[in-house]
């Protein structure tokens, strides 16, 4: 009987697959991961015996018992990849349990692993909102608002957010200006596209990290 679980909440599928792994009473479990070699799952296909993986010891020991197979995003290794879908009608004719996780399988293998599947469950993360903060630097820079300009900035830095990003925020926002602006806005973007462009190769001949040549640009604006 095979259990197919989908889904980006990796902690909800493993505790719905775990439940269902202890329906089976006296089993012993065995994982096989994407960080398991093609050897390793060979073994556990060709059924009980010596040096099966176990998860509860975590290292090869040997069972002589009914066991449970958890298969573990297999199919993110392509050295186990098509030695594992080559397997999925068997295990699903088996009389062992057959627990299955992928995150995020395409399309195509999803297709393949629900063909096969008795029951298939998705658990997905909630979506992060995106975060859109970094573009208050963007609207500082077009007000030439100097002490927001740097705040936002250091904000960021403070995030970890990468110097190169705010950098391109910063390049597209004075194109941008350059773009939409009238003349006199046009004269004051060209001279910020300019600056922005040359920044990271002059950092760069001074030995100069982008963060704090990016830190001088904020506070060198008027």
């Amino acid at each position: 009987m095979l259990h197919l679980y989908l889904g980006t909440d990796r902690e909800k599928a493993r505790t719905k697959m775990g439940a269902e792994i202890g329906k089976v009473k006296g089993a012993g479990v065995v994982r096989i991961t994407d960080a398991n070699n093609a050897e390793d799952l060979r073994t556990v296909l060709r059924g009980p015996g010596m040096f099966t993986p176990l998860e509860a010891a975590g290292s090869l020991m040997g069972f002589a018992q009914k066991r449970v197979l958890v298969f573990e995003n297999v199919c993110a290794n392509v050295e186990l990849c098509d030695v594992f879908l080559d397997a999925l009608e068997s295990l699903s004719k088996s009389d062992e349990k057959v627990c299955i996780f992928e995150e995020k399988p395409l399309a195509d293998l999803r297709r393949k692993l629900e063909k096969y599947a008795e029951t298939v469950e998705k658990f997905d993360a909630p979506k992060k909102e995106r975060d859109s903060s970094i573009f208050a630097i963007a609207n500082a820079l077009r007000r030439a608002d100097k002490k927001e300009l740097w705040v936002s900035y250091m904000r960021e830095i403070a995030k970890d957010a990468a110097p190169e990003a705010i950098h391109g925020v910063l390049f597209w926002a004075a194109k941008d200006m350059f773009l939409k602006g009238d003349s006199a806005a046009r004269i004051r973007a060209g001279a910020l596209v300019a600056a922005l462009a040359e920044l990271p190769h002059a950092a760069r001949r001074r030995g100069e990290d982008l963060e704090y040549a990016l830190e001088r640009f904020c506070l060198s604006q008027k």
